[in-house]
């Protein structure tokens, strides 16, 4: 995008609801910033969408790797210049990205927490024994099975209404889902919700009890490298705050060498300027996980620091 052409910036977005809900934050965002600045949106379907009735494991397999399948597509787009400014999931976003892009901002973070939804209440402790819960998350799947070995863990794709409904026809007896999801999706943790005429019940996990994704509850904007104007437009609407935090968390992925679908459970707060980190590193066939702490004001020394102190 050439600085002439800045009064028009076109998003690039999924087309899922969570993704467009996603879009128009960053939009409000922009015109709140840049009133003078036009906008348009281009919905992309990625291979994670087409691919939505297997496991992500597999689709990564066929696909010879696990990193991009929410954002290889938009990443296409942006280098055709065909968009100005991807909007990602950052939990999606692959660790490193090719050196013609950057993430150059987010959004205010949103809930990190996982959520057990459950059509009893009672939550984690409420399960009983054998209950089925449904994720698509690796992370999830083996913190659960570390907290509660009685549970069986099984594969669920789709998008969140999707989710909700296979649980209410009872084809699980849970599920763990993203809080940052459901709240944008406007769904509320202190009221259930009635789907297909069952309540289901919300348990929000503790963040620093069940340990979130790199990068959960963060809306990613991508760009191009050197593209000055998309850059100035970000910058403009970047949360100083959320972006410490996910340089941080990201960075640890990236001295691990994990991807998107690496098991990993990391955890980030503030006490005033000083960023504190946790992590969790759970074996591929689960088990007990390496864990870690570290803290410090330089998000990337702090990374460096748990990287290091990791046993």
């Amino acid at each position: 995008m050439s600085e002439e052409e800045v009064q028009h910036t076109v998003i690039g977005t999924r087309g899922s609801d969570l993704a467009l809900v996603q879009a128009a934050a960053v939009e409000r965002a922009l015109s709140l910033a840049f009133p003078e600045l036009r906008l348009s949106r281009q919905v992309i379907r990625t291979t994670g969408d087409r691919r939505s009735d297997v496991p992500l494991a597999e689709v990564a397999k066929a696909e010879g790797t696990d990193k991009g399948i929410f954002t290889k597509e938009l990443e296409e787009a942006l280098k055709a210049g065909t968009i100005d400014i991807a909007v990602h999931s950052l939990k999606d976003v692959p660790t490193v990205i090719d050196a013609g892009f950057e993430i150059a901002g987010v959004l205010p973070r949103a809930p990190v927490r996982d959520v057990l939804i459950t059509k009893t209440a009672g939550g984690l402790d409420g399960l009983p024994a054998g209950s089925v819960v449904g994720t698509s998350s690796v992370r999830r799947a083996r913190q659960l099975e570390w907290l509660r070995p009685d549970l069986r863990i099984v594969d669920i794709r789709g998008n969140v209404p999707t989710r909700l409904k296979k649980l209410a026809d009872g084809l699980f007896d849970a599920l763990l889902l993203a809080e940052a999801g459901l709240v944008r999706l406007g769904y509320r943790m202190a009221k259930p919700a009635v789907i297909s005429g069952t309540t289901l019940n919300f348990t929000p996990l503790p963040e620093d009890q069940f340990f979130p994704a790199a990068g959960q509850g963060a809306i990613g904007l991508e760009v191009r490298t050197g593209d000055k104007a998309a850059g100035l437009l970000v910058a403009g609407i970047r949360d100083s705050l959320t972006f410490a935090r996910v340089l941080a968390e990201r960075e640890f992925l990236r001295l691990l060498e994990g991807g998107c679908s690496t098991p990993i459970g990391v955890y980030t707060s503030h006490d005033g300027e000083v960023l504190k980190m946790d992590a969790r590193v759970f074996p591929d066939e689960g088990g007990e996980p390496a864990r870690a702490s570290a803290s410090g004001k330089e998000p990337l020394a702090v990374a460096r620091q748990l990287f290091d102190s990791l046993a």
